[in-house]
This record gives C-alpha cells, structure tokens and sequence, in this order.
C-alpha cells in the first residue's frame, strides 16, 4: 500500500515539464512512494483571468503525470475545499493510514505568510521547500521563515520526515528548470484546446 505521499498543489495552468522535474527529484530525494497533484479549482492569491478550466488544467497535469508516480488529481474539487489548510485535514481524515508531506516553491514559501492557517499548515504536515533560484532570498527573508527557521531539518535527514515531530520544514536544492506556465501561456494562448479532458487517462 501507497503510504509516504508527497503533496503538490497549484493552478498547473498548464502544466509543465518544470513540475514534472522538480516531482521526480522530490519523489528520490524525500523516499516517496507517488506525488499527487492537487489541481487547484482556484488559487485565493492568484486572479482569475487568463485561468483554464479546471476540467482543461487537470487534463494537461494527467497528460505531464504519464508513466510517472505521480497522480494528478481535483480532490479540492470533490472535498469542497478552497484552502490548503481545510484539504490537509480533510485529507487526514479520508486516509489516516497515509503519510503526507507538502511540496511548494520558494515563491511560495516568500508568500507562505498570506495563506490562510499557515501556522496550522506546518502542525498537520511536514514541509519540503524546493529551491527556485530568483525567490529564495524573499523565501529566506520572508515572515514564514523567521518563524519556521527554528524547525528547519537537515537535507540529509529528508527520507526521515515521517518520524519528524512537528512543525518542521528541509530545504531542497535540485537542478533549476526555467520553464514558466506564464511564459508558456504568453508563447502559446491557445494551448488550452490541445487538452479535451475525455481523451485525457482518468484516476
């Protein structure tokens, strides 16, 4: 049985060979069993404009998930929830045999401050922050961190995070990848219409 899960949540508008990458690394450097994906039905801290469907984004995160432990899922979707904090424990509760850790970026760790029950956040779940090399000095300087520095974990103890009393947080460093969903976007507006979500594998 699945049991060490690392939890990944973002808009994935679309998705991108960048979360691939950087899930792959996660999935070697913290033991992990499989990743989920947790396309977001909307992002509170991010506007609504120039945003897929949700049905679209989970189809182009099923298609980047391919022949990979990685699922790609709307559970938000389906439990109702709306903030990460809410979808932590809901999933708790749906699956008390599992093991989650949360994934983010520096970027989202620069902003980790605005998220509604942060502090909460790091009591139900283990943190791993992946290295994106123009926001980590915000990351690093940022209120999030001035309070989660003293539960701060060495990389070399990161296949051990089930065993780690709480909150606690390790900071992963792997090989950037400059892909950017914006960029992408900006590169290509239609991309959206490659992604029919019948044709996509389904959970």
């Amino acid at each position: 049985m699945t049991r060490r899960i690392g939890l990944l949540g973002g808009s994935f508008n679309p998705a991108h060979r960048g979360h691939r990458r950087i899930t792959l690394a996660a999935i070697r450097k913290l033991g992990l069993d499989e990743v989920w994906w947790l396309v977001s039905p909307g992002n509170p801290l991010k506007p609504e404009a120039g945003m897929a469907p949700l049905a679209v984004r989970l189809a182009s995160a099923r298609h980047m998930a391919r022949r990979a432990p990685i699922r790609a899922t709307a559970i938000e979707a389906q439990l109702g929830t709306r903030y990460t904090v809410d979808t932590l424990r809901a999933l708790r509760r749906r699956y008390p045999a599992k093991h989650f850790v949360w994934l983010m970026g520096a970027d989202n760790l620069a902003q980790f401050h605005r998220w509604r029950g942060w502090r909460r956040i790091a009591r139900i779940v283990p943190i791993a922050v992946i290295a994106r090399p123009p926001y980590n000095g915000d990351a690093l300087a940022g209120p999030a961190m001035g309070w989660l520095r003293r539960y701060q974990r060495r990389p070399d103890q990161a296949t051990r995070w089930t065993m780690w009393s709480l909150p606690a947080l390790v900071l992963l460093r792997f090989r950037p990848d400059p892909t950017s969903a914006t960029a992408l976007r900006a590169a290509d507006p239609d991309w959206a219409r490659r992604f029919h979500p019948a044709d996509q594998p389904q959970e």
